[in-house]
């Protein structure tokens, strides 16, 4: 097995097990840098001419957005936000797919941009665990238990709540 391949082989057994400890939240956050990484890469692959290595790239950046994060949205429960999130996410394809036809650069930096303040949105709102709080701030007999946070709109838009 060459080098390159037997790299290969490990970062894909680091993903997927990821993938695997992950909760619902982290899946969705993970979804964010895989489209931006992506979208970085089919940015180089732009400035280096590098035409295969470009339309690669953008169609994981689009699979990533219209399969995973499009389609995870839960739109009974999460209503007129998470039809907003869609309408984002296929603009976003849209601006993607002119990307890809004009090797346009500027369109990228539009898209990545617009992921990078959606993804800080909600590693913003990340759930606490009991398993944390119990760790920063134990109960004491005359401490009640807290509650957890009521789920932000945004959580509530991917059927997170």
């Amino acid at each position: 097995m060459n080098a390159s391949l037997a790299i290969k082989a490990y970062t894909n057994v680091g993903v997927e097990s990821n993938v695997i400890a992950a909760d619902p939240h982290k899946l969705i956050s993970m979804l964010y840098q895989g489209a931006l990484l992506a979208i970085a890469n089919a940015k180089n692959a732009i400035q280096r001419k590098d035409i295969p290595a470009k339309c690669a790239a953008i169609s994981k950046a689009l699979l990533i957005i219209d399969e995973g994060l499009n389609a995870s949205l839960d739109k009974k429960v999460g209503g007129e936000l998470a039809g907003n999130l869609s309408s984002l996410y296929n603009y976003m394809c849209s601006r993607l797919a002119q990307a890809n036809i004009k090797n346009d650069v500027g369109a990228l930096d539009e898209v990545s941009t617009l992921l990078a303040d959606l993804k800080g949105a909600w590693d913003s709102i990340r759930p606490t665990t009991a398993s944390s709080n119990a760790v920063t701030a134990p109960m004491s007999v005359t401490t009640p238990p807290s509650r957890p946070a009521a789920p932000s709109k945004l959580q509530m838009a991917y059927g997170r709540a």
